[in-house]
């Protein structure tokens, strides 16, 4: 290297870490997408967002806070950018968590606001929530809370989830939080109280409940924290002054019957109440009575969960017939209770004042063929528009796959489908899948694992989806496709629109298995009649291109 010349200066150089490129900005988006839309413990629990979802928020939140950093790089334009670039980074990891926690959403159904409206700037939300689960006590508190207490703040939404406040926490936290309850408007105090002893936890909540009695809250989420009716009496004075709740979180709370019942009696008015959800409680059928009530005091409720809450058919009539009232509701989810039949009917008898309806979860109700077909034949009348369908475990059979098909047929902007876990064999599976070769453009992901299907019905699947635009995942694991059955599958795959890529995991498919009774389909012979059936019957369609495939026995 050459010597600089005598009396020059050696050049000085200043590096810039504001603004990013645009090739950095794109890369952020695709590994926020990549991040949003993997298995997590947040999908665990609230659900994972497809590929399509999580680039839309990622895209979204980026350019949030890119915005909002640009802004604070712009009062200081004599830095090196470091500080905004630090807010750009925190305030990402702040939005996707808030997204993570709201879990899937449609772009009809406005609850996640980070995908349906405006988001406020980055100094309206407080958010201690990221990091490890950890204790905090009083001297913690007084230091992680100290921004609340700068006069002037404008913190409308605070978020105190998954850190684990003791009294003297709570102490520190009360007088504070008292001091701005008039400007908040949103509240997350979810799981903070985990490993506290109950006493404590119930003084620490009496606290809490106290300090923002009479704040005006749209939105509060007091999931996960293992109320029972103990726990919801100690936010008595909180919740008796929230006439004006638009969201409502009460999940994995241990909301029994009586829990259950206090929670309707101290809630003054759920009028303007539009997403209110109660997941993986234990309800059971007498709980399920006062949820009900309150269902029907929610004329405008838009999204409702009640999934994993033991309630049985008493239960699942009185709230199919309370749901009745809720003729705005874009999003209901009562999977994993034990309906049964009777409730399977008398749902379907209020499904058609539900004419909004955009996403449908009714997996692992016991509907059996009966429930089954009395929703399917009024959904294909007041809910063309559904976008996602689920109906997995329910002891579905190809009894009931014609009146599915035909339900099938009618949903052409359907998004997502799952049917795994039921028992369609390979004449179901047939019938279901030609209601889906033609049309529904916008299919996304179908799910039939696990219903003893063979070679023909997993054949069919696959050139039902093969040309569908952005087809993202075939799941057909579980089943007896034989080795020949899946090199079939796959070339079929192949040959159309989308790549191999699209068919899920086959790890569990047993080549060499038959169906569990083994009555009508033993063989492939019995597969070749059905599709010759289909054909005599003027099916054509998946059944002419069907014919070159030649069908071998299956052991």
């Amino acid at each position: 290297m050459e010597s600089t010349a005598e009396g020059l200066q050696p050049r000085t150089f200043s590096v810039k870490l504001w603004p990013p490129s645009e090739s950095t900005r794109l890369m952020l988006v695709e590994r926020m997408t990549k991040n949003l839309s993997a298995e997590c413990i947040f999908s665990r629990k609230y659900g994972i967002l497809s590929k399509e979802e999580a680039h839309e928020n990622a895209k979204r939140i980026e350019e949030v806070c890119f915005a909002s950093a640009e802004e604070h790089f712009k009062k200081e334009p004599d830095g090196d950018g470091s500080s905004a670039v630090q807010l750009y980074a925190k305030e990402t990891s702040k939005l996707m968590l808030e997204v993570l926690k709201k879990g899937p959403r449609t772009t009809e159904e406005p609850e996640a606001p980070v995908v349906d409206t405006p988001l406020e700037p980055a100094d309206t939300v407080f958010d201690i929530s990221g990091g490890k689960r950890a204790f905090i006590e009083a001297e913690e508190a007084k230091e992680l809370l100290s921004p609340l207490t700068k006069p002037g703040n404008s913190y409308k939404r605070i978020c105190f989830s998954n850190r684990s406040f003791g009294i003297g926490a709570a102490n520190v936290a009360g007088p504070i939080l008292e001091s701005i309850k008039s400007q908040l408007t949103e509240v997350d105090i979810s799981d903070f109280v985990a490993g506290r002893p109950e006493d404590e936890a119930l003084d620490v909540m009496r606290i809490f409940s106290k300090a923002l009695a009479g704040s005006v809250l749209s939105y509060l989420n007091i999931s996960d924290n293992a109320l029972g009716e103990k726990g919801v009496r100690a936010f008595t004075e909180l919740l008796k002054s929230q006439g004006d709740l638009e969201e409502l979180y009460v999940m994995n709370d241990g909301i029994s019957e009586e829990a259950a019942k206090a929670l309707s009696e101290l809630i003054p008015s759920t009028e303007k109440l539009k997403v209110l959800h109660f997941h993986n409680n234990m309800t059971g059928d007498e709980g399920a009575m006062p949820i009900a009530e309150m269902v029907k005091r929610s004329p405008n409720l838009e999204s409702f969960r009640c999934s994993a809450t033991r309630i049985g058919s008493d239960g699942g009539v009185a709230l199919a017939e309370a749901l009745g009232t809720c003729t705005r509701l874009k999003k209901l989810d009562i999977r994993d209770n034990l309906f049964g039949v009777e409730a399977g009917v008398a749902l379907s008898k209020t499904l058609p004042k539900l004419g909004g309806l955009v996403e449908l979860y009714l997996s692992d109700l016991n509907l059996e063929n009966e429930g089954t077909i009395a929703i399917v034949n009024v959904l294909k009348q007041s809910a063309p528009q559904l976008e996602v369908l689920e109906m997995a475990g329910n002891e579905i059979t190809a009894k009931a796959a014609k009146a599915v098909a035909e339900c099938l047929t009618a949903m052409q902007s359907l998004k997502k489908l799952t049917l795994a876990e039921n028992e369609l064999k390979d004449d179901g599976a047939v019938t279901i899948a030609k209601s889906l070769q033609e049309g529904h453009p916008d299919l996304k992901e179908l799910d039939v694992s696990t219903n003893l299907f063979q070679r023909s019905g997993a054949r069919c699947f696959a050139q039902a989806v093969t040309n569908k635009p952005g087809f993202v995942l075939l799941n057909i694991n579980s089943n007896f496709i034989s080795n020949k059955g899946v090199d079939e599958v796959k070339e079929i795959l192949k040959g159309g629109k989308n790549s191999l890529e699209v068919l899920g995991p086959l790890d569990e498919n047993d080549p060499e298995g038959d169906p569990e009774d083994g009555e009508d389909e033993e063989d492939g012979e019995d597969a070749d009649d059905e599709e010759k059936d289909g054909d005599d019957n003027g099916d054509g369609g998946l059944g002419s291109k069907l014919q070159g495939l030649k069908v071998e026995e299956e052991d």
